[in-house]
């Protein structure tokens, strides 16, 4: 436990965050709630890039520390990364002292097309090797702490359910890695393929959680649940997030809401309900 705790001092994330997104950040910088502790961004629209972005940027280092989550270098690739990005990577995490950056264990795409999606992987040994390889490569180029986000997937990778768990760890024990620990992915997972949430974060080591996402998912017609980012977060994900702060500890905790994102007083109430879940999980008497 001993290491989330580190990782959250070093950092100052701790509690509930919000993504720094376009949609919201006008309202969120000029109102500044209290019950926000922390910030996530997208090094992608940053890196290069002045303008609005990089203002809302500066405006938001004033008072919320910054954690970075990718969403282009996806670590199933089997493709080297290019190494211009990386060190454009590197020098923008270097200068705005980022903690430690994610990105997701997936594909991004195939010969050279990028695909705008989080595509899955196998869950097989090649996948494991090729995945730990180029955590580390990453690793190394950014000279930070890396860690890997489990993704939803909508078709069969395996008989089994949990045999993601089981990979998910795999790629962390090879590559020595942290873990971004998504559980409305995992609930969406198991809900759309039938195995028990909780048994799959009963697999996951806590002492390599740095953090955590929470959301909200789409329900189609037919029982099919999609990850959209756009919903609220039902009262079984809550739940979910209950169970997995109780196992792992008092980790920065981000609520994700990247469509149909409502006025900001309807995600203050959402960051709420999560402070009260926190607060009881972790029996931190000092959170707000």
């Amino acid at each position: 436990m001993s290491q989330n705790i580190s990782a959250e001092i070093k950092s100052g994330a701790h509690g509930i965050g919000l993504g720094l997104r376009y949609d919201l950040a006008t309202e969120l910088l000029e109102r500044r709630p209290e019950a926000v502790s922390w910030l996530e961004i997208h090094p992608e629209n940053y890196v290069n890039r002045g303008g609005r972005y990089q203002e809302m940027l500066d405006l938001a280092r004033q008072d919320w520390p910054i954690v970075t989550h990718g969403l282009s270098t996806c670590l199933g690739a089997p493709e080297p990364f290019d190494a211009s990005y990386l060190r454009e990577l590197r020098a923008f995490l270097s200068d705005f002292e980022i903690p430690w950056h994610s990105e997701h264990l997936c594909l991004g795409g195939v010969d050279d097309r990028f695909f705008h999606d989080l595509l899955p992987l196998p869950f097989t040994d090649e996948a494991a090797q090729i995945a730990s390889r180029r955590l580390i490569e990453v690793r190394d180029a950014i000279d930070l702490p890396l860690a890997l986000e489990n993704a939803s997937y909508y078709a069969p990778q395996c008989d089994d359910g949990l045999a993601e768990a089981d990979f998910v760890v795999e790629v962390l024990e090879r590559a020595d890695a942290k873990l971004l620990l998504d559980v409305n992915n995992i609930y969406v997972n198991g809900r759309n393929f039938d195995f028990d949430p909780k048994a799959y974060i009963d697999k996951i080591p806590p002492d390599r959680v740095v953090q955590i996402h929470v959301a909200g998912h789409f329900v189609r017609d037919d029982g099919l649940r999609i990850d959209t980012h756009g919903e609220p977060v039902p009262n079984e994900v809550y739940q979910l997030l209950d169970y997995a702060l109780r196992k792992i500890g008092p980790v920065p905790v981000l609520l994700e809401r990247d469509n149909n994102v409502p006025p900001l007083d309807e995600l203050l109430a959402e960051v709420d309900e999560l402070w009260k879940i926190y607060r009881n999980a972790t029996k931190d008497d000092h959170a707000r």
